[in-house]
């Protein structure tokens, strides 16, 4: 094998992904500095300043997950996420929303970490490709979410 040629190929984390992962590094750094005397509030601060920047149809479904987020399951901490919107649970993250433009995809994505009581057999979706969001798939979402953040 052509290691050189191999090598070549790689081009390691891609422009977003090296955006998402500073983002992160700079969410760790103002959680560290806001220490024991961060709340909730700051959090949701944090969450709705990121969806006010998304643009078109990415703001409308993550302002609309953040509402039926809040709704079927208050417990859950709002909080930024590799620059996303997620919910935690003890600091966990048990779902995130990321954005269709985030990573240039052709859908939003709704997202639930291994927190998640989403349990079923042997196998279970951990993630939902959103378009839009009709009246059901948003009683589904307030279910999913209120399952997962039992």
């Amino acid at each position: 094998m052509d290691t050189k040629k191999a090598n070549s190929t790689f081009d390691g984390f891609t422009d977003d992904e090296r955006a998402a992962m500073k983002e992160h590094a700079q969410e760790l750094k103002t959680a560290a500095r806001r220490g024991s005397r961060a709340t909730k509030a700051d959090g949701e601060h944090d969450v709705l300043a990121k969806i006010a920047e998304m643009e078109g149809e990415d703001r409308i479904l993550a302002e609309r997950i953040h509402v039926i987020v809040k709704a079927s399951a208050p417990a859950l901490s709002p909080k930024l996420w590799y620059g996303m919107p997620a919910y935690a649970k003890d600091g966990k993250v048990v779902c995130f929303f990321q954005s269709a433009t985030k990573f240039k995809a052709r859908y939003a994505t709704l997202g639930f970490n291994d927190p998640a009581n989403l349990d079923d057999g042997t196998m279970w979706p951990t993630a939902f490709a959103l378009t839009e969001l009709t009246d059901e798939d948003e009683a589904r979402i307030g279910a999913l979410v209120q399952r997962a953040a039992s």
